[in-house]
């Protein structure tokens, strides 16, 4: 068998679980492209390593526990991956070294316009790194503020860098059902899988827009009690296919096949809410 002509992969540790190289192998099938996209264990402390080794290669996609030690290792950072304080994108420099961005960003931004959602006010849940990428989105989007409505009001020094960061005048508070924050065009949940089950049980007002990022196991109690009182509902899987396209995009120069690699994620987690 032929070598394949470029290589990727994605990084991180535990990363048998990942789905980026269903989405990536998609995207390389559609555009004909005989590129290998492979998913590599590795965590911080073994990062400098797989990079020098691997300095021909195409680019990586960075999941947890690499999005802040991707950027301590990066030659370059994108100026967004820096006010989010992560990246999951690292790219080869022309003159060696590696360049650091963020397409979490895009993902949300693009998730948001697919469905038609435009919101006036919006309101997040969480404060850890997707936290801070929904605030940098904020930004994209052109609103001026949100707000922030977290379990400890202790962890919130880095989501309100980042909106400090962009530009973004972010309202922090403690999360409670009855909070009228909840209330904005669009809530973004940020909270892993169960920990927004506490404000479900209530009205989702109809035309108010929910975005929660936890996609396995959909629905979640949060997705399933929104669009039963009438929101829009969108996955955190939309988000996942539209930040891998901008890595397809990023690393291949071609626009990415959105639908076959959305084809891909469907039939590889049919129940994801894609």
């Amino acid at each position: 068998m032929a070598e394949p002509s470029r290589r990727a992969a994605v990084l991180g540790r535990p990363i048998a679980h990942s789905l980026s190289p269903v989405l990536h192998r998609a995207a390389y099938a559609a555009l004909g492209l005989d590129w290998c996209y492979e998913a590599i264990e590795s965590d911080a402390a073994g990062l400098p390593d797989v990079l020098a080794g691997r300095a021909d290669w195409a680019g990586f996609s960075c999941t947890m526990p690499l999005k802040r030690a991707a950027l301590d290792l990066a030659d370059e950072i994108s100026p967004l991956a820096a006010a989010v304080g992560a990246a999951n994108t690292l790219l080869p420099r022309a003159g060696g070294g590696w360049f650091a961005d963020n397409t979490d960003v895009h993902g949300i931004v693009a998730a948001l316009r697919e469905q038609n959602v435009f919101p006036a006010t919006v309101t997040i849940l969480g404060a850890g790194g997707t936290a801070q990428a929904a605030v940098a989105a904020i930004a994209t989007l052109d609103l001026p503020e949100c707000t922030v409505l977290v379990r400890d009001i202790t962890r919130t020094v880095e989501v309100l860098a980042t909106a400090d960061a962009v530009d973004v005048e972010a309202d922090v508070d403690v999360l409670a059902a009855g909070h009228p924050a909840l209330e904005a065009d669009l809530v973004i949940s940020t909270l892993p899988a169960g920990a927004a089950d506490g404000i479900a049980d209530r009205v989702w007002p109809i035309g108010q827009a929910v975005l929660d990022v936890v996609y396995d196991p959909w629905p979640t109690t949060l997705a399933s009690a929104a669009k039963a009182t009438g929101a829009t509902v969108l996955s955190g899987a939309l988000m996942l296919l539209h930040q891998a396209a901008e890595q397809v995009r990023l690393m291949t120069g071609q626009d990415a096949p959105i639908e076959a690699m959305r084809a891909a994620l469907r039939q590889a987690r049919p129940h994801s809410g894609l």
